[in-house]
Protein backbone atom coordinates (compact mmCIF):
# COMPACT_ATOMS: atom_id res chain seq x y z
CA UNK A 1 0.00 0.00 0.00
CA UNK A 2 1.05 3.55 -0.32
CA UNK A 3 2.54 5.70 2.14
CA UNK A 4 -0.11 7.64 4.38
CA UNK A 5 -0.33 11.50 4.09
CA UNK A 6 1.15 13.02 6.95
CA UNK A 7 -1.88 14.82 8.83
CA UNK A 8 0.38 17.90 9.98
CA UNK A 9 1.34 19.85 6.74
CA UNK A 10 3.37 22.77 6.70
CA UNK A 11 2.21 25.56 4.28
CA UNK A 12 5.25 27.75 3.15
CA UNK A 13 5.53 30.36 0.28
CA UNK A 14 8.07 30.59 -2.72
CA UNK A 15 9.74 33.29 -4.81
CA UNK A 16 8.59 33.38 -7.97
CA UNK A 17 11.91 33.23 -10.03
CA UNK A 18 11.47 35.35 -13.35
CA UNK A 19 13.19 34.84 -16.78
CA UNK A 20 14.50 37.97 -18.12
CA UNK A 21 12.68 40.22 -15.49
CA UNK A 22 9.25 38.93 -17.60
CA UNK A 23 6.15 37.85 -14.78
CA UNK A 24 4.80 34.58 -15.41
CA UNK A 25 2.18 35.58 -13.20
CA UNK A 26 -1.20 37.49 -14.72
CA UNK A 27 -2.31 38.58 -11.22
CA UNK A 28 1.23 39.98 -10.28
CA UNK A 29 2.05 37.99 -7.21
CA UNK A 30 5.70 37.62 -6.30
CA UNK A 31 4.89 34.40 -4.09
CA UNK A 32 2.65 31.27 -4.76
CA UNK A 33 2.43 28.69 -1.77
CA UNK A 34 3.73 25.76 -1.87
CA UNK A 35 2.71 22.68 0.86
CA UNK A 36 5.42 20.41 2.67
CA UNK A 37 4.83 16.54 3.04
CA UNK A 38 8.28 15.13 4.23
CA UNK A 39 10.29 14.73 1.96
CA UNK A 40 7.44 15.84 -1.16
CA UNK A 41 6.88 19.38 -1.97
CA UNK A 42 3.07 20.29 -3.57
CA UNK A 43 3.88 23.48 -5.49
CA UNK A 44 3.95 24.94 -8.59
CA UNK A 45 7.07 24.90 -10.36
CA UNK A 46 7.50 28.50 -12.03
CA UNK A 47 11.35 28.57 -12.08
CA UNK A 48 13.39 28.85 -15.50
CA UNK A 49 13.27 25.55 -17.52
CA UNK A 50 16.42 23.03 -16.20
CA UNK A 51 18.70 21.60 -19.02
CA UNK A 52 16.95 18.41 -19.93
CA UNK A 53 13.82 20.60 -20.50
CA UNK A 54 15.67 22.86 -22.35
CA UNK A 55 17.30 20.15 -24.82
CA UNK A 56 13.42 19.12 -25.66
CA UNK A 57 12.73 22.70 -25.86
CA UNK A 58 15.29 22.95 -28.56
CA UNK A 59 15.05 19.61 -30.32
CA UNK A 60 10.99 19.27 -30.61
CA UNK A 61 10.15 22.61 -30.54
CA UNK A 62 12.55 24.84 -32.36
CA UNK A 63 12.96 27.30 -29.35
CA UNK A 64 15.92 29.23 -29.18
CA UNK A 65 16.14 32.71 -27.31
CA UNK A 66 16.24 34.26 -31.17
CA UNK A 67 13.28 32.12 -32.54
CA UNK A 68 11.31 33.03 -29.05
CA UNK A 69 12.36 36.64 -29.36
CA UNK A 70 11.25 36.58 -32.82
CA UNK A 71 7.68 34.83 -32.14
CA UNK A 72 6.95 36.70 -29.48
CA UNK A 73 7.31 39.46 -31.47
CA UNK A 74 5.30 38.68 -34.38
CA UNK A 75 2.58 37.27 -32.63
CA UNK A 76 2.07 40.15 -29.91
CA UNK A 77 1.89 42.35 -33.64
CA UNK A 78 -0.64 39.86 -34.91
CA UNK A 79 -3.00 39.84 -31.64
CA UNK A 80 -2.96 43.75 -31.43
CA UNK A 81 -5.62 43.69 -34.57
CA UNK A 82 -7.66 41.71 -32.39
CA UNK A 83 -10.04 44.63 -31.62
CA UNK A 84 -12.40 42.08 -29.94
CA UNK A 85 -10.08 40.13 -27.54
CA UNK A 86 -8.56 41.90 -24.16
CA UNK A 87 -5.45 40.10 -23.61
CA UNK A 88 -2.02 40.39 -21.87
CA UNK A 89 -0.13 40.99 -24.91
CA UNK A 90 2.39 43.20 -22.63
CA UNK A 91 3.14 39.76 -20.94
CA UNK A 92 5.79 37.90 -23.33
CA UNK A 93 5.44 34.42 -21.04
CA UNK A 94 1.77 34.39 -21.77
CA UNK A 95 2.08 34.66 -25.50
CA UNK A 96 5.31 31.85 -25.10
CA UNK A 97 2.90 29.89 -23.31
CA UNK A 98 0.64 29.96 -26.82
CA UNK A 99 3.80 29.51 -29.42
CA UNK A 100 5.44 26.73 -27.38
CA UNK A 101 2.53 24.37 -28.29
CA UNK A 102 2.48 25.50 -32.03
CA UNK A 103 6.35 24.80 -32.22
CA UNK A 104 6.94 28.81 -32.40
CA UNK A 105 5.47 29.25 -35.10
CA UNK A 106 3.46 32.58 -34.72
CA UNK A 107 0.23 31.92 -37.20
CA UNK A 108 -0.51 28.65 -35.32
CA UNK A 109 -0.50 30.03 -31.83
CA UNK A 110 -2.52 32.83 -33.27
CA UNK A 111 -5.28 30.56 -34.42
CA UNK A 112 -4.65 28.63 -30.70
CA UNK A 113 -4.91 31.94 -28.63
CA UNK A 114 -8.53 32.59 -30.73
CA UNK A 115 -9.90 28.95 -30.32
CA UNK A 116 -9.23 29.00 -26.55
CA UNK A 117 -11.18 32.35 -25.90
CA UNK A 118 -14.15 31.63 -28.89
CA UNK A 119 -14.24 27.46 -26.46
CA UNK A 120 -14.68 30.09 -23.17
CA UNK A 121 -17.00 32.13 -25.35
CA UNK A 122 -19.10 28.72 -26.35
CA UNK A 123 -19.18 27.05 -22.78
CA UNK A 124 -19.74 30.41 -21.04
CA UNK A 125 -21.53 28.52 -18.43
CA UNK A 126 -18.63 26.21 -17.50
CA UNK A 127 -16.42 29.04 -17.07
CA UNK A 128 -18.09 31.66 -15.26
CA UNK A 129 -16.54 33.23 -13.04
CA UNK A 130 -14.25 29.40 -12.49
CA UNK A 131 -12.31 29.73 -8.77
CA UNK A 132 -10.24 26.92 -6.62
CA UNK A 133 -12.43 28.56 -4.37
CA UNK A 134 -15.86 27.93 -5.79
CA UNK A 135 -15.25 24.42 -7.00
CA UNK A 136 -14.30 22.38 -3.81
CA UNK A 137 -16.88 19.96 -4.11
CA UNK A 138 -14.71 18.05 -6.50
CA UNK A 139 -11.68 18.24 -5.13
CA UNK A 140 -13.00 17.13 -2.10
CA UNK A 141 -14.60 14.03 -3.14
CA UNK A 142 -11.14 12.69 -4.26
CA UNK A 143 -11.33 11.56 -7.47
CA UNK A 144 -9.11 14.19 -8.97
CA UNK A 145 -5.51 15.07 -8.85
CA UNK A 146 -2.03 15.65 -9.89
CA UNK A 147 0.66 13.40 -8.72
CA UNK A 148 3.65 15.90 -7.21
CA UNK A 149 6.38 14.23 -9.35
CA UNK A 150 6.95 14.32 -13.37
CA UNK A 151 7.08 11.19 -15.10
CA UNK A 152 10.60 9.97 -16.65
CA UNK A 153 9.99 12.94 -20.05
CA UNK A 154 8.96 15.51 -17.22
CA UNK A 155 5.39 15.83 -18.07
CA UNK A 156 2.90 16.32 -15.59
CA UNK A 157 0.49 13.35 -14.61
CA UNK A 158 -3.08 13.98 -13.90
CA UNK A 159 -4.91 11.14 -11.70
CA UNK A 160 -9.17 11.22 -12.84
CA UNK A 161 -10.67 8.33 -10.90
CA UNK A 162 -14.19 7.44 -12.10
CA UNK A 163 -14.78 4.56 -10.68
CA UNK A 164 -15.83 3.06 -6.72
CA UNK A 165 -14.87 6.55 -5.88
CA UNK A 166 -16.61 8.67 -7.80
CA UNK A 167 -20.04 9.50 -6.15
CA UNK A 168 -22.02 10.68 -9.40
CA UNK A 169 -24.81 11.82 -7.63
CA UNK A 170 -22.84 14.01 -5.32
CA UNK A 171 -20.41 15.19 -7.93
CA UNK A 172 -21.34 15.87 -11.88
CA UNK A 173 -19.42 15.53 -14.68
CA UNK A 174 -19.79 18.98 -15.39
CA UNK A 175 -17.76 19.58 -12.01
CA UNK A 176 -14.79 16.82 -12.84
CA UNK A 177 -14.61 19.03 -16.49
CA UNK A 178 -14.39 22.41 -14.30
CA UNK A 179 -11.57 20.72 -12.13
CA UNK A 180 -9.94 19.17 -14.89
CA UNK A 181 -9.63 22.47 -16.83
CA UNK A 182 -8.48 24.35 -12.93
CA UNK A 183 -5.90 21.66 -13.21
CA UNK A 184 -4.72 22.53 -16.36
CA UNK A 185 -4.64 26.26 -16.50
CA UNK A 186 -2.11 25.95 -13.48
CA UNK A 187 0.01 23.40 -15.64
CA UNK A 188 -0.05 26.03 -18.28
CA UNK A 189 1.79 28.82 -16.04
CA UNK A 190 4.54 25.56 -15.62
CA UNK A 191 7.36 26.32 -18.12
CA UNK A 192 8.87 22.61 -17.98
CA UNK A 193 4.95 21.58 -18.70
CA UNK A 194 4.65 23.98 -21.42
CA UNK A 195 7.82 21.95 -23.13
CA UNK A 196 7.40 18.20 -21.74
CA UNK A 197 3.62 18.21 -21.73
CA UNK A 198 1.46 16.36 -19.40
CA UNK A 199 -0.25 13.00 -19.33
CA UNK A 200 -3.41 11.56 -18.00
CA UNK A 201 -4.22 8.79 -16.38
CA UNK A 202 -8.26 7.63 -16.28
CA UNK A 203 -8.58 4.62 -13.09
CA UNK A 204 -11.76 3.38 -13.77
CA UNK A 205 -12.15 0.98 -11.33
CA UNK A 206 -15.34 -0.13 -10.47
CA UNK A 207 -17.31 1.97 -12.92
CA UNK A 208 -20.96 1.24 -12.69
CA UNK A 209 -24.22 1.09 -15.47
CA UNK A 210 -25.37 3.68 -13.65
CA UNK A 211 -21.98 6.23 -13.65
CA UNK A 212 -21.72 5.02 -17.67
CA UNK A 213 -25.41 6.52 -17.98
CA UNK A 214 -23.81 10.10 -17.14
CA UNK A 215 -22.05 10.55 -20.21
CA UNK A 216 -23.69 11.84 -23.01
CA UNK A 217 -22.37 12.80 -26.69
CA UNK A 218 -22.52 16.57 -25.85
CA UNK A 219 -20.28 15.79 -23.45
CA UNK A 220 -18.51 13.77 -25.06
CA UNK A 221 -17.82 16.62 -27.95
CA UNK A 222 -17.45 19.15 -25.34
CA UNK A 223 -13.78 17.37 -23.97
CA UNK A 224 -12.57 16.35 -27.36
CA UNK A 225 -12.82 19.90 -28.85
CA UNK A 226 -11.35 20.92 -25.67
CA UNK A 227 -8.24 18.70 -25.80
CA UNK A 228 -7.68 18.70 -29.50
CA UNK A 229 -8.52 22.07 -30.51
CA UNK A 230 -8.72 24.58 -27.48
CA UNK A 231 -6.08 23.59 -24.90
CA UNK A 232 -2.56 25.05 -25.11
CA UNK A 233 -0.52 22.46 -23.69
CA UNK A 234 0.91 19.30 -24.98
CA UNK A 235 -1.04 16.43 -23.94
CA UNK A 236 1.05 13.50 -24.67
CA UNK A 237 -0.58 10.55 -23.68
CA UNK A 238 -4.31 9.29 -21.92
CA UNK A 239 -3.92 6.17 -20.25
CA UNK A 240 -6.85 4.20 -19.29
CA UNK A 241 -6.40 1.78 -16.34
CA UNK A 242 -8.80 -0.96 -14.69
CA UNK A 243 -11.40 -0.28 -17.07
CA UNK A 244 -14.87 -3.25 -17.09
CA UNK A 245 -15.97 -4.05 -20.30
CA UNK A 246 -18.97 -1.38 -20.03
CA UNK A 247 -16.20 0.99 -20.41
CA UNK A 248 -16.61 0.49 -24.40
CA UNK A 249 -19.93 1.92 -23.89
CA UNK A 250 -18.35 5.08 -22.90
CA UNK A 251 -15.39 5.37 -25.23
CA UNK A 252 -17.92 5.07 -28.58
CA UNK A 253 -19.19 7.85 -27.33
CA UNK A 254 -15.80 9.96 -27.82
CA UNK A 255 -14.69 8.05 -30.80
CA UNK A 256 -16.53 9.60 -33.15
CA UNK A 257 -15.00 13.08 -32.48
CA UNK A 258 -11.50 11.85 -31.94
CA UNK A 259 -8.92 12.91 -34.86
CA UNK A 260 -6.01 10.18 -35.72
CA UNK A 261 -3.46 12.20 -33.45
CA UNK A 262 -5.26 12.20 -30.30
CA UNK A 263 -6.87 8.21 -30.79
CA UNK A 264 -3.36 6.97 -31.15
CA UNK A 265 -2.35 8.85 -27.97
CA UNK A 266 -5.40 7.16 -25.71
CA UNK A 267 -3.91 3.29 -24.57
CA UNK A 268 -6.11 1.01 -22.60
CA UNK A 269 -4.07 -0.80 -19.91
CA UNK A 270 -7.15 -2.69 -17.96
CA UNK A 271 -4.91 -4.10 -15.23
CA UNK A 272 -1.93 -5.13 -17.24
CA UNK A 273 1.02 -3.03 -15.09
CA UNK A 274 3.80 -3.91 -17.54
CA UNK A 275 1.51 -2.40 -20.04
CA UNK A 276 1.25 0.90 -18.33
CA UNK A 277 5.22 1.01 -17.69
CA UNK A 278 6.28 0.85 -20.85
CA UNK A 279 4.47 4.27 -21.73
CA UNK A 280 4.94 5.54 -17.22
CA UNK A 281 7.81 4.23 -16.12
CA UNK A 282 7.91 2.39 -12.57
CA UNK A 283 10.16 4.44 -11.01
CA UNK A 284 7.20 6.94 -11.60
CA UNK A 285 4.52 6.06 -10.09
CA UNK A 286 3.34 4.49 -6.57
CA UNK A 287 3.02 1.26 -5.95
CA UNK A 288 -1.14 0.58 -6.41
CA UNK A 289 -0.36 1.12 -10.41
CA UNK A 290 2.90 -1.33 -10.29
CA UNK A 291 5.60 1.08 -9.79
CA UNK A 292 8.35 1.62 -6.95
CA UNK A 293 7.99 4.94 -6.04
CA UNK A 294 7.00 5.10 -2.33
CA UNK A 295 5.30 8.84 -1.60
CA UNK A 296 2.53 10.18 0.21
CA UNK A 297 -1.10 9.65 -1.20
CA UNK A 298 -1.97 13.42 -1.97
CA UNK A 299 -5.39 13.93 -2.08
CA UNK A 300 -7.86 16.58 -3.95
CA UNK A 301 -8.06 18.79 -0.98
CA UNK A 302 -4.85 19.05 -0.29
CA UNK A 303 -4.40 20.57 -3.84
CA UNK A 304 -7.23 22.34 -2.89
CA UNK A 305 -5.77 23.83 -0.34
CA UNK A 306 -3.23 25.10 -2.36
CA UNK A 307 -5.26 25.93 -5.00
CA UNK A 308 -7.38 28.26 -2.98
CA UNK A 309 -4.77 30.04 -2.02
CA UNK A 310 -3.69 30.79 -5.89
CA UNK A 311 -7.83 32.34 -6.51
CA UNK A 312 -5.95 35.64 -7.53
CA UNK A 313 -4.41 34.13 -10.43
CA UNK A 314 -7.43 32.68 -11.49
CA UNK A 315 -9.04 35.90 -11.80
CA UNK A 316 -6.68 37.15 -13.56
CA UNK A 317 -6.93 34.52 -16.43
CA UNK A 318 -10.57 34.89 -16.30
CA UNK A 319 -10.12 38.87 -16.55
CA UNK A 320 -9.08 38.01 -20.50
CA UNK A 321 -10.89 36.99 -23.48
CA UNK A 322 -13.61 37.84 -25.55
CA UNK A 323 -14.69 41.61 -24.74
CA UNK A 324 -18.27 40.30 -25.48
CA UNK A 325 -18.61 37.86 -22.35
CA UNK A 326 -15.96 39.80 -20.16
CA UNK A 327 -18.60 42.52 -20.37
CA UNK A 328 -21.95 40.39 -19.32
Amino acid sequence: MAMESPLRVQIQYKHIKWEDGASIMLSGLEQLPSIQFGDFTLQFELDDLPPSAREIARKELRETPEVSKDAVATLRDMLKDENDLHLPLDNDAWLVRFLRPCKFHPQSAFELVKRYYAFKVKHFDMYRNLLPSREQNIFNHNILTVMPNRDQYGRRMLLIELGKKWKHNKCSLDEVFKGCVLFLEAAMLEPETQVAGAIVIFDMDGLSLQQVWQFTPPFAKRIVDWLQESVPLRIKGIHIVNQPYIFNMVFALFKPFLREKLRNRIIFHGSDRNSLHQHVSAKCLPLNYGGTLEMPQITGPQWLELLIKCDAEYEAINSYGYKKVLNK
